[in-house]
């Protein structure tokens, strides 16, 4: 029996570094935009959004680990492709891997910087064919 189950992370700190990652991701991306119209701000952003890239990334680093981990300890991988009976301790361990990534804001992440790499793209292009 396992002493301690491994559990996800609460909400607000989810949320938060999903927004802080959002916020970081937008700032590398409005660079070329600052730099165009106020280039003093351009370090204090992209201190900002490094920053910001050190903590989400760190911490999006820790949560995969804890899951390889706890998959790997366990031999989960091993138990379910041998077909092996699960005890209940693998089957918490194994909701906790799948409510872990079901919890993820990840996608999020993706879509918006995709999204707002697009907008800053084209807002740049038109920046350079007006002001050149």
């Amino acid at each position: 029996m396992i002493n301690k189950l491994p559990h996800t992370m609460p909400g607000p700190v989810i949320y938060g570094a999903m927004i802080l990652g959002l916020l970081a991701a937008v700032a590398f991306r409005i660079l070329t935009i600052v730099e165009a119209l106020n280039p003093a701000w351009v370090r204090p952003i992209w201190y900002f959004a490094v920053l910001g890239y050190i903590v989400f990334f760190t911490y999006r680093y820790f949560i995969t680990e804890k899951r390889k981990r706890v998959i790997t300890a366990n031999r989960l991988r091993e138990k379910v492709m041998a077909g092996e009976k699960l005890t209940g301790d693998d089957r918490e361990l194994l909701n906790y891997v799948l409510s872990s990534v079901v919890k993820s804001k990840e996608h999020i992440n993706y879509i918006f910087i995709v999204a707002v790499s697009l907008l800053v793209v084209a807002a740049d292009i038109l920046l350079t064919i007006c002001y050149s």
